[in-house]
C-alpha cells in the first residue's frame, strides 16, 4: 500500500525515546597526550539539527522530489545532512568519489542534479564544469564559500526553526539515487524509494537483532544512517571510505576500544587488513559480538581471523545482495568454517545463506538478454545452476540514469499485483520514460536480476558461482569462476585467482589468472616456472579444472574501487588475451 511515509520520522521517534544518547561520533585529532580526540552528536541534537537544515533547504526553494548531488566527507555533517534531505522531501544523489574524477562528472552529469550540498573543491569543479550541470541552482556549501553564491551549512543552521514537520512523502516516493559500482559496466543510478530504506532498516535489525543502545563502527558510510535510524551509536572511523584496502588497521582498532564497540560494517578489503593485524599483534576486541562484510565473498582466511579476534561469543556475518537488491541473503561464519568452507575448496561455490524473511527469490534458466515477463523464465529445481532474482520490500525498482539497463535486470511479475510503483516514472525525476521493462506499467511487481549464477541446495540456502557475465563458455560447456578458483586458491603462496575466457562465446579459451601473496611472488623464471606447475596440478586433479591448460601470474589485479575486493575480470581478460598472443 502506498502510504504515507518518510523514513527520516524513525530519527525523530529515536530522539523522543533516548534523547541524550549518542548518535554520531566523529574523530578529531590528537592532544598533546597523543590520546583521541572526538565529536559527537545525540540523537535529540542529531534530529534538531537536521531539521533546522530542512528548514533552511525549504527556505531556498527546495521542494518535494528536488535533486540534490551530496559530496561531503563521512561524519556528523554528512548523517545530518542525508536525514535533513529525507525530511525536506528532496532526493539525494549519493556518489562515491571513489569512483574517479571521470565517472563521478559523467554519473552526477547523468543523474541531473538541481543543486549540490559539497565542500569547497566540488563546488569550484562543478563552477568549471558548470554546462554539465544547467539546472544546478540550489547550492549550499559545506565549509569555506569562495568565489560563487549560495548560502554556507552554517547558514543553514542558523535558520530559526518554526517547524520540524518533514516533507509528507509517500512510501514509493523517490528518496534518494544511489550509483552501483561499475564493476560490471558503467555505474547506473539506482532509485532509492522511502520504502526501500525503511524495509532495509527494518531487515537488517530483526535479522541480526541489533538493538537500540549498540555502538557499531560502519567502515561504509551509509551505514551509519542505518544505526542512527536503529538507535545505534554511528562511530565513524578515521580512514578513506574510497580505498579500503588501504585503512590503517590501528586505526580502527583504537575507536573500537575507546568507544567499546560492539557491531562494526565493512567490506573485505577492511577486515583482511584488520584480521591480520590483529593475528599479528596478539589483540582481541573484546566488545565486538558482531562483524559484517559485504560487496564480494570473504575469504576463509579473513573469517576465520575475525572471528578469532572478537569476543569469543560474537560472530561475523556476510550480508549478500547488490545496490539495487540489499540483503537479499546473510551467513555466519561459524557455519561456514564448520560446515560450507570445505564444500567451497572442493568446487562447490560460495555459501552465502538463506534469504531474509522479506524476499522472495528463484533461480531461472540463464538468458543472456531482456527478460519481459516472468511467464518467460524457467524456473530450475534445487542443484541446477542458474540466474538468481529476486523481489521484495528492500528491492530497488529501476534505473534512473542508464536506463537501458532496466530491460535487461528487471522482469515484470503481470501474475501478481502490487501496489509499488516506479517513482521515476513522472516528469520530475529522470528517467520518465523507459523505467520499467516494456510489458510492465506502474502497477506491477518487478522481480531484479542479480546477475549472478548459482543455485539452491536442499536446504534453502544460494550458493553463488560467480557472475552470470564472467562465466566462460568454452567447447566443453561453462566454467563458473567462483567454482574454479576455488581450486587454485587452496595453494599456500596464492592470494586469488581469476578465471577469464579468450575467444567467442562458445569456443572460449579458459585461462586462469593467479595472484601471490604478497612477498610470495617468484623472483626467477625458473621459480614461476615451478609455481605455474604445481598450479596446473591442482588443476588437473580436479574434474572441474581439468580442462583449462592456461595459467598466468599477475602481480595485483584491478579491483572495484568501493569494496577493494572485485575483481576487473574484463580487463583481466584483455591482459590475459595480450600476454597469450606474445607467447604463442
Amino acid at each position: 500500500m502506498n502510504q504515507l511515509l518518510n523514513v527520516a520520522a524513525r530519527l525523530s521517534k529515536i530522539a523522543q525515546s533516548m534523547p541524550g544518547a549518542v548518535a554520531v561520533v566523529e574523530p578529531l585529532g590528537y592532544d598533546n597526550q597523543g590520546k583521541r580526540q572526538y565529536k559527537h552528536f545525540t540523537f535529540r541534537q542529531l534530529d534538531h539539527d537536521s531539521d533546522g537544515i530542512a528548514q533552511g533547504l525549504r527556505q531556498m526553494g527546495v521542494v518535494q522530489g528536488t535533486r540534490l548531488a551530496l559530496l561531503v566527507r563521512p561524519g556528523i555533517d554528512f548523517i545530518s545532512l542525508v536525514f535533513a534531505l529525507l525530511k525536506a522531501g528532496a532526493v539525494s544523489i549519493l556518489i562515491d568519489p571513489g569512483m574517479g574524477r571521470g565517472n563521478l562528472v559523467e554519473c552526477l552529469a547523468e543523474a541531473e542534479p538541481e543543486g549540490f550540498i559539497a565542500i569547497s573543491q566540488v563546488h569550484a569543479a562543478r563552477i568549471f564544469l558548470r554546462r554539465k550541470f544547467p539546472k544546478a541552482k540550489f547550492n549550499v556549501t559545506v565549509g569555506r564559500r569562495w568565489f560563487w553564491g549560495g548560502p554556507t551549512l552554517k547558514q543553514l543552521r542558523g535558520t530559526a526553526l518554526l517547524s520540524s514537520d518533514s516533507a509528507p512523502t509517500m512510501a514509493d516516493d523517490p528518496a534518494a539515487i544511489i550509483f552501483t559500482t561499475g564493476s560490471t559496466g558503467p555505474p547506473k543510478g539506482v532509485l532509492f524509494t522511502h520504502r526501500n530504506f525503511d524495509a532495509q532498516v527494518d531487515q537488517i535489525r530483526d535479522r541480526f537483532d541489533i538493538r537500540p543502545g549498540e555502538i557499531d563502527l560502519p567502515a561504509f558510510p551509509l551505514f551509519g544512517l542505518f544505526n542512527c535510524a536503529m538507535g545505534v551509536t554511528a562511530v565513524i572511523p578515521d580512514m578513506d571510505p574510497s580505498r579500503p584496502a588501504r585503512v590503517d588497521p590501528a586505526k580502527i582498532i583504537e575507536a573500537v576500544r575507546d568507544w567499546n564497540v560492539t557491531q562494526t560494517f565493512g567490506s573485505p578489503a577492511v577486515w583482511n587488513s584488520v584480521g591480520r593485524y590483529c593475528e599479528e599483534h596478539n589483540i582481541r576486541l573484546s566488545t565486538v559480538r558482531r562483524v559484517l562484510s559485504s560487496g564480494a565473498p570473504v575469504p576463509v582466511e579473513v573469517l576465520r581471523r575475525m572471528k578469532n579476534c572478537i569476543h569469543e561469543q560474537g560472530d561475523m556475518h556476510t550480508p549478500y545482495g547488490a545496490t539495487e537488491a540489499l540483503p537479499v541473503a546473510s551467513i555466519a561464519a561459524s557455519e561456514v568454517l564448520g560446515v560450507t568452507a570445505e564444500q567451497t575448496n572442493q568446487g562447490a561455490g560460495t555459501c552465502v545463506g538463506r534469504k531474509f524473511p522479506g524476499i522472495d527469490w528463484k533461480v531461472i534458466r540463464i538468458v543472456d538478454g531482456p527478460i519481459a515477463s516472468i511467464n518467460d523464465v524457467e524456473e530450475l529445481p534445487a542443484g541446477e545452476i542458474g540466474e538468481l532474482i529476486v523481489r521484495g520490500p528492500q528491492v530497488t525498482r529501476c534505473y534512473v540514469t542508464r536506463m537501458e539497463a532496466n530491460a535487461t535486470a528487471k522482469i515484470a511479475d503481470k501474475t501478481s499485483f502490487s501496489p509499488g510503483t516506479c517513482a521515476g516514472q513522472n516528469d520530475d525525476m529522470p528517467g520518465a520514460t523507459g523505467c520499467l521493462p516494456a510489458s510492465a506499467d506502474n502497477a506491477t511487481p518487478i522481480w531484479h536480476r542479480m546477475g549472478d549464477s548459482g543455485y539452491f541446495d536442499q536446504e534453502g540456502r544460494f550458493w553463488f558461482c560467480g557472475r552470470v557475465a564472467h562465466r566462460v563458455l568454452s567447447a566443453d560447456g561453462p566454467l563458473y569462476p567462483i567454482r574454479c578458483e576455488a581450486i587454485f586458491n587452496q595453494h599456500p603462496d596464492i592470494f586469488r585467482s581469476a578465471l577469464v575466457g579468450i575467444g567467442p562465446p562458445a569456443r572460449q579459451r579458459p585461462v586462469i589468472i593467479l595472484e601471490p601473496k604478497k612477498g610470495k611472488f617468484p623472483a626467477t623464471v625458473e621459480a614461476q616456472n615451478n609455481l605455474l606447475d604445481e598450479i596446473r596440478q591442482l588443476g588437473q586433479n580436479c574434474p572441474l579444472t581439468k580442462s583449462i591448460d592456461d595459467f598466468l601470474l599477475h602481480r595485483s589485479f584491478p579491483v572495484d574501487i568501493r569494496h577493494n575486493a572485485k575483481i576487473f575480470r574484463e580487463k583481466l581478460a584483455l591482459w590475459a588475451a595480450n600476454k597469450l598472443s606474445v607467447c604463442s
